[in-house]
């Protein structure tokens, strides 16, 4: 009876196992890894424009492949000079001081398509005003994104900024191939069109 029981388990571990690897087949080769992204993010020279509360990150494809980063300020890499591409310093500091560029790394699930669109959203009650924000894919470089440019203040506690992503014109308006996601409490949620 004991043999019968165990010969059912393995039986049944092994069924579970061949759909684990079948189901992983199935899916695209992007989807299986990660990838990483340095994100390039200026403040600009107005007076205030600095902020140290959290900044978060939210960029995406055509393929509505999004990825979102809490609190961007820990993923801080280095200061970079606005004129030139020459890296200032490795070390940590506070990022999104007035008249600096800050580069970020990030890791997230690999794109399909290039970077079309982005939004940051500030939390706290500072305000900021980042000049532009751009995304480097480093597996890729022909799947990273434009400039996005900002140049204000931006609204605290809401996400903001752009989508780029392609569209098509139709005889009832303008229809946005890309199926946008949204963050509602603390969870993508997926909005048809």
């Amino acid at each position: 009876m004991e043999t019968k029981n165990r010969r059912g388990l393995i039986i049944a571990c092994c069924i579970l196992l061949l759909s684990l690897l079948a189901g992983g087949e199935n899916l695209p080769q992007n989807m299986k890894r990660n990838c990483s992204y340095t994100v390039t993010i200026q403040t600009t020279c107005t007076k205030g424009a600095g902020t140290s509360e959290h900044v978060s990150l939210r960029f995406g494809d055509t393929k509505s492949n999004d990825i979102v980063v809490q609190h961007l300020n820990s993923k801080h890499v280095r200061k970079v000079d606005p004129l030139q591409p020459v890296v200032l310093d490795d070390i940590s500091r506070k990022p999104f001081q007035a008249c600096l560029v800050d580069e970020f790394q990030v890791r997230g699930q690999c794109m399909e398509s290039p970077v079309c669109s982005l939004y940051l959203k500030l939390s706290g009650n500072d305000d900021w005003r980042p000049g532009f924000a751009q995304v480097e894919a480093l597996e890729g470089p022909h799947l990273s994104s434009r400039y996005f440019y900002f140049r204000r203040y931006l609204p605290r506690n809401v996400w903001h900024g752009s989508d780029f992503c392609d569209k098509e014109v139709t005889p009832f308006g303008i229809r946005h191939k890309r199926t946008p996601n949204l963050r509602i409490n603390h969870q993508l949620k997926h909005i048809d069109p």
